[in-house]
């Protein structure tokens, strides 16, 4: 059985343009396409009840980028997604954290849970998870995806 790789679906996979033109798929629109779908299938309101749906969710939401991204999964008190936001946009290695957005996020969606990820590790999420406690926000998780890795803090007992 032979492997597929993003080269292979290059040159086998299409996409209608503006004009109704098929042409190749790029990997960027392959993983677009993704994206796509994975926010068609966790709408608002799903629970998020297993570390691994988390990280596959956040696996599709957060593959491919060149730049680091951090974004946040907001929460109601049973788990269930409101909102996902990709909140800061860093280089290839780093990406500025703000505590006070995230807080202010978190109020504005009336969060009670929230689920940090990024794309590449940088930084610690401890002063955000304070931050966050002291409006009674809890950190559940911070889920850094490398590729098609995934590493959970509260897995590893870091949170």
């Amino acid at each position: 059985m032979s492997q597929l790789s993003f080269s292979s679906f290059d040159s086998s996979l299409l996409v209608r343009d503006a004009q109704g033109r098929y042409l190749p798929a790029s990997v960027e629109k392959i993983l677009e396409a993704a994206r796509q779908v994975i926010d068609q299938k966790m709408r608002r309101g799903t629970p998020f009840t297993s570390s691994m749906l988390v990280k596959e969710y956040l696996s599709t939401k957060l593959a491919g980028f060149e730049h680091e991204v951090f974004a946040v999964l907001f929460l109601d008190s049973q788990h269930r997604l409101i909102e996902y936001v990709e909140m800061f946009r860093g280089t290839i290695d780093s990406a500025s954290v703000h505590p006070r957005e995230v807080v202010k996020e978190a109020l504005r969606f009336n969060a009670a849970a929230v689920i940090f990820s990024h794309n590449h590790p940088s930084g610690n999420p401890r002063r955000l998870t304070d931050a966050l406690a002291l409006v009674d926000v809890r950190t559940l998780d911070h889920i850094i995806v490398a590729g098609n890795a995934t590493a959970s803090f509260a897995e590893r007992e870091l949170l």
